[in-house]
C-alpha cells in the first residue's frame, strides 16, 4: 500500500515553489516578466524585450514554437510536424536572462503576483498573457470529443492519421455503401483553415488517389465544406471569396453556404434546417475563442473568452498584468469587437508592448496596421487581399508561399519545407503519407496536465 501511494504521487508531482529562486545574482536584481504562451505574440515579445533590463520566463505546455498557418499541411500529409516547429530552448540559447518553463497554467494569483503551473509556482513583477486561442464549439462542447481539429500540432497529426486510415480501409472495402461512408469528409467552417484543409483534401482526391490508391475511384471520395454565412473567407473581400469558391469547386469540393451545424451525435450531423446526414469524419474549423485562463477575475473577460485590455494591452485596474495576441480584446476605433485573431495583430502588439516596457513607461498606444490577408486553396490557387487590391491564382499562391517560408523559425525548417513544396509541386506526391497512431501504454496521466 505504501508503495502504491508513492507511485501515485510520482504521477502527479507537487508543484515546486520558485518564488525565491534566481537564475543568477545579477538577474535576481532585475524585474521579472513572466510570459504565458509561446505563440506569435509571446515569442515576439521575448525577442524584442531588453534582456539587460528584464529577467524573462516563458511558460508553455509544449516545449516548442509552432507555425499554425501550416497545420493543414500536416493534416494533409504535405509536411511533417517537425518541419514547422522549433524548440524554445534552442531559440533562447542566443538570449541572455531568458528561460523556458514547461507547464500548463493552473492558477494566477494577482495579489501574491504568482503563477502556478502543473509543476511549479513562479513569482513575477510583470505578467503578460499570450496564451492564444482554442477551438470554439459555440456551446456544443461534446464536439471536442467527436470531431477532428487542426488547431494544434497534435490535432493536425491526429486528423492526418484519420484521413489516411479512412483511405486505406476504403481501398480494401468490398461494400460500395460502406466505402462511401469511409471516404466522406465534412469540413465545418469556411474561414482560412476550413478552405485550406478542404482544398488540400480536394487536391488529394484529384491528384493523389488516382495514382496511389488505384482501387478507389475518385468519385467515391466525398468532400463537403459547410459555412454558416453567405460567403467563404468572411473577413476578406467579396472578390477573394468568389475566387476561393471557384477554386474549391474546381477541386470537386461540395461547398454549402448558409448551412449551420446544430448537433453531431452518433455519427449523424443535424443542420439548422432540420436535415440529418451520416458523417463519420467531421473536421471542425468553425471558430476560435480565447484560451481559458484560471485565476483572473470574471470581469476581465468579454465575449469569446477574450481578456479586455486598454490601448496599451494592460488589464484595466491591473497595470502589471497585460494580454496580447488572440486572447486579448482591445476595443478601439475600427475594431468594436477587438482585433482579428490572426498572426499580424499578435506580432504587432508584442512589438509595441516591448517598446513600452523597454522605455519603462506606457507612452505608445497600439495601432494596428493591416498588411492584408491571404489563404491558399491548392497549387496555383490562392487569394490575397492587399491594402489596395486583391489578387488570386499563381501570383497570390507564390506570395503566400514566400511569406510563410520566411516566417518559419530555423534555416533547416525553411530548406526542408521548400524542398517538400518543390517536390510536391512537380510530382503531386509525398513520402509523408504515414499512418502513425500513438501507443496507448504505458499510461502517463501527467502528460495531460
Amino acid at each position: 500500500m505504501g508503495y502504491g501511494l508513492s507511485f501515485k504521487n510520482r504521477l502527479k508531482p507537487k508543484p515546486k515553489d520558485y518564488r525565491l529562486s534566481n537564475i543568477d545574482s545579477k538577474s535576481s536584481k532585475m524585474e521579472r516578466i513572466i510570459i504565458i504562451g509561446g505563440g506569435f505574440a509571446g515569442l515576439n515579445l521575448v525577442k524584442h524585450l531588453d534582456k539587460n533590463k528584464y529577467q524573462v520566463m516563458l511558460i508553455d505546455r509544449d516545449n516548442f514554437h509552432c507555425f499554425p498557418p501550416l497545420f493543414y499541411q500536416i493534416a494533409s500529409s504535405s509536411l511533417a510536424s517537425a518541419n514547422i516547429c522549433f524548440p524554445f530552448r534552442r531559440e533562447f540559447k542566443k538570449y541572455r536572462n531568458v528561460s523556458y518553463h514547461m507547464g500548463h497554467v493552473k492558477n494566477i494569483d494577482m495579489d501574491a503576483k504568482t503563477v502556478t503551473t502543473s509543476y511549479e509556482t513562479l513569482s513575477y513583477d510583470k505578467l503578460v498573457i499570450a496564451a492564444g486561442s482554442a477551438n470554439n464549439y459555440f456551446g456544443m462542447d461534446d464536439l471536442a470529443q467527436t470531431t477532428f481539429g487542426i488547431k494544434t500540432v497534435a490535432q493536425a497529426a491526429h486528423t492526418r492519421d484519420e484521413i489516411i486510415d479512412r483511405l486505406e480501409r476504403g481501398a480494401i472495402c468490398d461494400d460500395p455503401e460502406r466505402r462511401r461512408e469511409l471516404m466522406s469528409f465534412l469540413v465545418v467552417g469556411g474561414g482560412p483553415a476550413g478552405v485550406e484543409i478542404a482544398g488540400a483534401l480536394g487536391e488529394m482526391k484529384k491528384y493523389v488517389i488516382p495514382k496511389e490508391y488505384p482501387d478507389i475511384k475518385p468519385e467515391e471520395v466525398k468532400i463537403t465544406l459547410v459555412e454558416g454565412t453567405g460567403k467563404l473567407l468572411g473577413a476578406m473581400r467579396e472578390k477573394s471569396s468568389e475566387r476561393a469558391l471557384k477554386y474549391l469547386k474546381d477541386l470537386c469540393v461540395d461547398v454549402r453556404l448558409n448551412t449551420l451545424m446544430k448537433e453531431y451525435k452518433d455519427k449523424e450531423v443535424t443542420f439548422a434546417n432540420g436535415v440529418k446526414e451520416h458523417w463519420e469524419t467531421v473536421i471542425w474549423t468553425a471558430g476560435v475563442k480565447g484560451e481559458p485562463i484560471l485565476g483572473l477575475p470574471s470581469d476581465c473577460f468579454v465575449g469569446g473568452g477574450r481578456i479586455k485590455v486598454d490601448l496599451f494591452n494592460r488589464l484595466p485596474g491591473h497595470e502589471d498584468v497585460m494580454a496580447i495576441g488572440d486572447v486579448a480584446c482591445m476595443v478601439c476605433e475600427g475594431y468594436p469587437k477587438g482585433h482579428p485573431q490572426m498572426a499580424q495583430p499578435a506580432i504587432q502588439q508584442a512589438v509595441n508592448l516591448a517598446k513600452n516596457l523597454n522605455e519603462g513607461r506606457f507612452s505608445h498606444e497600439f495601432r494596428y496596421h493591416d498588411k492584408g490577408s491571404m489563404a491558399t486553396v491548392g497549387k496555383n490557387r490562392a487569394v490575397a487581399d492587399l491594402p489596395k487590391s486583391s489578387i488570386g491564382g499563381f501570383p497570390a499562391w507564390f506570395a503566400w508561399m514566400a511569406i510563410h517560408l520566411i516566417s518559419l523559425l530555423g534555416m533547416r525548417n525553411k530548406v526542408t519545407v521548400l524542398l517538400n513544396w518543390i517536390w510536391n509541386y512537380f510530382t503531386n506526391s509525398t513520402t509523408l503519407r504515414l499512418r502513425l497512431l500513438p501507443s496507448k501504454y504505458p499510461i502517463r496521466r501527467h502528460w495531460g496536465d
